[in-house]
């Protein structure tokens, strides 16, 4: 029988460029690695890329000031409020810059006590401490102060959020409110910034009254004064490029997919199944930061990626029907079990405990958890092996 299942290698890579062929140098770089390295490339492997390195290809960047001009056309009244931005210095700050830079006075709404990503301003036992629910109280910034302290520090990144938006921004005024129509007190023109409940945040607005709502997608969904963009997400998913630019998520994350299976295809005679990904869905147990700051885990996959794993839990079927049994019926049992699985196994006790996420989100993480966000060098994963089951020899 098989001793080895999953296989996952980073695969390193040159540094890419604006205008590099992307997909060719994807699989020049599987290529060599599977030659160097001694293994095969097999079906239905799964190739990873990050989506930094695509939009890096495309060029798909913009300026502070680009942002402004976009946000100046949206609100051409100069004022304006953002609701429930997350609290990051690569993944906000900039933008800040620019939505400010965009208007003559801003209202800032901050999730509390965290963001939705899980960067907290206080903790929930502060919270209870002060006599303060996060459901109903509107906090002010001088309220704020008065309960929790003059500086506030991030456990992780020593930022006092509140202070440091307040000097990106000097003409906004910030408060703690977790319903987006508090905004509606300040100004009835609103931007909203959070990214996985942007669109009820923008219907309760909408509802409530609001005269003008956008969400961050609509922010540079297409080319302001030379900039990149991106028709479905606008400013979701950016992160910090320099001190006056922001990197974009990737655009056309399909036909660069589909354009790798076929070279792959072409090259090896293997139909490998690829992925462009960002943020893996996680959520980190000790700093309770949930890392899913893009909108999607995967904004780009081919067709064999759809889907849910339809799987048996060894565990239970080992306590239960394989009970007793000695190791090599056991073993035949199991596979039999296997292999005669048919249909959808939601609701079965044989599959209780395989939660049913999307293979996308689940090979998303995989994939960024092998290259990390740091100094690896492997802006490429190679996943093989991922759809075998202890039945397949």
């Amino acid at each position: 029988m098989r001793t080895v299942g999953t296989v996952v290698r980073g695969i390193r890579a040159p540094i890419f460029r604006k205008e590099d062929d992307l997909a060719k140098l994807t699989c020049e770089c599987v290529l060599q690695a599977a030659q160097s390295e001694g293994f095969a490339i097999k079906d239905r492997d799964v190739i990873g890329v990050t989506e930094s390195t695509l939009a890096r290809t495309q060029g798909n960047y913009a300026t502070v000031e680009q942002i402004a001009a976009d946000v100046r056309s949206k609100f051409p009244g100069g004022v304006a409020g953002i609701v429930h931005p997350i609290l990051s210095r690569n993944r906000f700050s900039l933008l800040l810059k620019g939505i400010s830079m965009g208007l003559d006075k801003l209202y800032i709404q901050l999730a509390y006590p965290s963001d939705e990503v899980g960067n907290h301003l206080i903790s929930w036992d502060e919270l209870d401490e002060k006599g303060v629910n996060p459901t109903s109280d509107v906090l002010t910034e001088q309220k704020y102060r008065e309960l929790f302290g003059e500086e506030i520090l991030h456990p992780f990144t020593g930022v006092d959020y509140v202070r440091m938006y307040k000097e990106i921004a000097p003409n906004c005024e910030i408060f703690l409110a977790n319903d987006p129509r508090a905004m509606l007190k300040f100004t009835p023109n609103v931007l909203c910034c959070d990214i996985h409940t942007r669109e009820r945040s923008k219907r309760l607005l909408q509802k409530a009254g609001a005269e003008r709502v956008y969400t961050m997608a609509d922010i540079l969904s297409q080319p302001v004064e030379g900039s990149g963009y991106n028709p479905n997400y606008g400013l979701y998913g950016s992160n910090l490029s320099d001190e006056h630019t922001v990197k974009l998520f990737p655009r056309d994350c399909q036909d660069f997919v589909n354009r790798v299976q076929q070279m792959m295809l072409e090259k090896t005679g293997k139909r490998v199944e690829v992925m462009v990904y960002g943020d893996g869905a996680f959520k980190d147990p000790v700093g309770k930061i949930w890392e899913l700051a893009d909108p999607v885990v995967s904004p780009g996959y081919t067709s064999g990626l759809e889907g849910t794993p339809n799987e048996l839990k060894l565990k239970h079927l080992a306590d239960t029907s394989l009970k007793g049994m000695e190791e090599g019926a056991a073993e035949d049992a199991l596979r039999k079990a296997i292999e005669a699985k048919s249909g959808s196994l939601v609701g079965s006790m044989a599959a209780q405990g395989t939660t049913p996420r999307r293979y996308t989100d689940l090979l998303g993480s995989l994939c960024d958890l092998t290259s990390g966000s740091g100094d690896k060098g492997t802006p490429i994963v190679l996943v093989q092996d991922y759809f075998t089951n202890f039945a397949d020899e």
